[in-house]
């Protein structure tokens, strides 16, 4: 038997169990590093006993004593015991679903009790990293078909809990991503919901970005709601932007994006996997999907677009969803702040009419907002735009925005510590900004990790400049991000694109 010991460190969404090398040796466990391991908190095959898998990991110092077992915080709190309660660790043999992962790594296809079968092992956390990454790439390499698709859909859906916010009608918007400073979910919601519509939006963290939703909107307002807090909220304002890694809603996305997000990897089909499932089980009946494209976004064409549209239409419909794509066309980044502070400036300014708060992000939102009034036939057709700006330029809108900020707590955060200009080295118009690399500035600045890091821009698409006219800033908490991200831009001088005079 052994002694649990809290060891206080963020694995994400992996258990780790920790082992001195000394008890494995002394007490002949026959564990090697990275075995799979059930620690059990009671007698061996009582079902009724405490027990969580995870991964094991050695050590030689003092981490943890010979007659400890150390366990990562998640695995800590899923164990549910204090520390210092006797367990036994015992040898797991690893899932039978990775034998579907293999089967799709050799190009098969899989069907709906397949997806199911690995989901449910995702969720109840018995892979590791290594074997999460192999789940993807066999997804990304061996692209799944449509039919895949739906099935895969259907399992994220099924394998977790759903709300449900009554009889009528429930709105929501996503947008695809690959556009910094994107912000519009933030000024809809508050339109919509000030205009009478129910609109529970539920966001992820940022993946392959320096910012999501959920990351800008957790500058101004506590994200991580509980189901209860989240209906509440609904309940009392009409509309909520909540992360929906905190209410279980297709848990195994927010899984298997602790993965993509270090391996930059957003597929198609686990995008639209991704994204359908987090609408119907945050109980959407009706949603708008914005596919921005542009020559630096992460749709490139049209014909890609509508290929992508489709996709989501079909998908959407074998799933029980209403969707409506939007495609739009973009430059660069919408509004001038990239990275999660940044953007919640830009979202406050729009709402609370300021002068010279970004007209892109204004404009853009006011059309989400209206498509999907009319799209869910809440006004007349033709009458969406009006509605929209009223509920914009009367003040409706930003109240309700601070109402809700309220119902879900309060937050505000205060600016980087460091902060550079980067200036341009020839005169001319700017015709584009790379919303690739600005973002890989911002991210190396420390977004959105660091929620104040990131990039303000100062001058933008259509802008003329001259030699040494500062372009935009980089905001970082520490000075070696601050270096990191200088370095980068320095090396990439054609981030904007200047047409010289």
């Amino acid at each position: 038997m052994f002694r649990i010991r809290r060891v206080h460190i963020d694995t994400q969404s992996e258990r780790v169990v920790f082992i001195h090398e000394d008890a494995v040796q002394l007490g002949e466990l026959g564990f090697q590093p990275l075995d799979r391991v059930n620690v059990i908190g009671g007698p061996i095959g009582d079902p009724s006993s405490a027990q969580i898998t995870g991964i094991l990991n050695f050590c030689r110092n003092g981490l943890v004593a010979p007659d400890q077992v150390g366990l990562s915080e998640v695995a800590f709190f899923d164990l549910g015991l204090p520390e210092d309660a006797l367990v036994t660790p015992v040898f797991s043999p690893a899932p039978g679903s990775l034998e579907h992962v293999r089967a799709k790594l050799h190009g098969r296809e899989l069907t709906y009790r397949n997806f199911e079968s690995i989901l449910g092992d995702v969720v109840r956390h018995r892979y590791s990293k290594v074997e999460l990454a192999m789940f993807i790439l066999a997804c990304a390499l061996n692209t799944i078909n449509e039919r895949e698709l739906v099935d895969f859909t259907r399992a994220m859906i099924n394998v977790g809990q759903r709300l449900r916010f009554g009889p009528g009608l429930i709105a929501d918007k996503h947008c695809i991503g690959g556009v910094p400073g994107n912000r519009t979910s933030m000024i809809v919601v508050p339109i919509l919901a000030s205009l009478g519509m129910t609109v529970p939006k539920t966001s992820s963290r940022a993946i392959t970005s320096p910012a999501g939703t959920a990351d800008t909107m957790g500058t101004l307002a506590e994200v991580a709601l509980r189901p209860e807090h989240m209906r509440s909220v609904v309940d009392e304002v009409g509309g909520c932007i909540a992360w929906g890694g905190a209410l279980g809603l297709a848990p195994a996305d927010d899984i298997l994006i602790t993965v993509e997000r270090p391996m930059e990897i957003d597929t198609e089909p686990q995008m639209v996997a991704s994204i359908l499932a987090k609408k119907v089980t945050a109980g959407a009946t009706h949603a708008l999907i914005d596919i921005p494209i542009g020559d630096t976004a992460k749709v490139r064409s049209q014909e890609a677009a509508r290929t992508l549209s489709d996709l989501f239409g079909r998908v959407s419909q074998k799933v029980g969803l209403t969707v409506e794509t939007m495609i739009t066309h973009v430059n660069g980044p919408v509004g001038v702040g990239i990275g999660p502070r940044l953007e919640a400036l830009d979202v406050l300014a729009v709402l609370r009419g300021q002068r010279g708060a970004p007209v892109d992000l204004r404009e853009r939102s006011i059309m989400i907002a209206a498509r999907i009034l009319e799209m869910t036939s809440h006004v007349p057709s033709g009458r969406g735009e009006a509605e929209a700006v009223r509920a914009l330029d009367s003040g409706a809108a930003a109240d309700t925005f601070e109402r809700i900020r309220r119902a879900q707590g309060e937050r505000s955060l205060p600016a980087a510590a460091q902060c550079r200009e980067i200036k341009a080295v020839v005169s001319g118009r700017i015709r584009e900004i790379d919303c690739w690399r600005i973002a890989r500035v911002a991210k190396r600045a420390g977004a959105p990790a660091h929620a104040a890091a990131g990039v303000r821009l100062l001058e933008t698409v259509g802008n003329n400049v001259l030699a040494g006219d500062p372009l935009y800033e980089i905001h970082a908490q520490s000075t070696s991000q601050l270096a990191s991200a200088e370095e980068y831009a320095h090396g990439h001088h054609m981030i904007y694109q200047i047409d010289r005079h």
